[in-house]
């Protein structure tokens, strides 16, 4: 008799953000696949089979654009920060039963924001402003979207009867309300986050 199926979705940027919390030092395509397959194991799973690991994230952004004071140009493909995250997309599309869901990363028509902190030091401290006094206004578009509709989708036809999630974003709790009227169990990874009440209460399962 074949054993009922299981599928873990990964919102990538948050799992990315925590590890770097925990390890001091961006995420490698190791620390991803360690985590999913320590998810894998656990004894909730036992009897079930994966299906797939779904991968969810918005790529860095790629265009040119104009330093904020100086206005010099700044190729964002030429950054550390997007040959380290097409790096990572690019291996995991190839790890065995791994399925990448991108999103988009939306920059703001004015491309800049001034750092909080600098707004702070200026109050106290009037001085001309520096390209460094900014950071790039971005938003990415879709992640959350794309992983609500595949829990329905995997949640629909008992394709999947179980979901372990990895978040920590309470926007999923009407897909989470969703999957368990379906029958199916819903697992919730918070990577230690501090998630609220209501995330963890429409959860089978939370895990330390």
């Amino acid at each position: 008799m074949a054993r009922p199926l299981f599928a873990i979705l990964v919102d990538g940027g948050f799992l990315t953000k925590k590890l770097f919390e925990k390890n001091k030092r961006h995420a490698s395509t190791d620390d991803v696949v360690g985590e999913c397959e320590r998810l894998r194991g656990i004894s909730e799973l036992r009897d079930y089979e994966l299906l797939r690991i779904y991968y969810y994230d918005a790529p860095p952004a790629a265009q040119s654009v104009q330093r904020p004071v100086t206005r010099a140009r700044y190729d964002l493909a030429t950054t550390d920060r997007y040959r380290r995250g097409q790096s990572l997309y690019d291996q995991l599309a190839l790890k065995p039963h791994f399925a990448l869901r991108m999103g988009q990363t939306a920059l703001a028509p004015d491309c800049w924001k001034i750092k909080p902190r600098t707004v702070k030091e200026l109050i106290r401290n009037p001085r001309p402003l520096m390209d460094e006094d900014f950071v790039l206004d971005l938003s990415q578009k879709g992640v959350d979207m794309r992983i609500g509709l595949d829990m329905a989708r995997l949640s629909l036809g008992e394709k999947v009867r179980s979901i372990v999630v990895v978040t920590g974003d309470s926007d999923f709790v009407p897909a989470f309300k969703f999957a368990r009227r379906e029958g199916v169990k819903v697992i919730l990874e918070p990577m230690g986050h501090n998630v609220r009440p209501e995330l963890r209460e429409h959860a089978d399962l939370v895990l330390a």
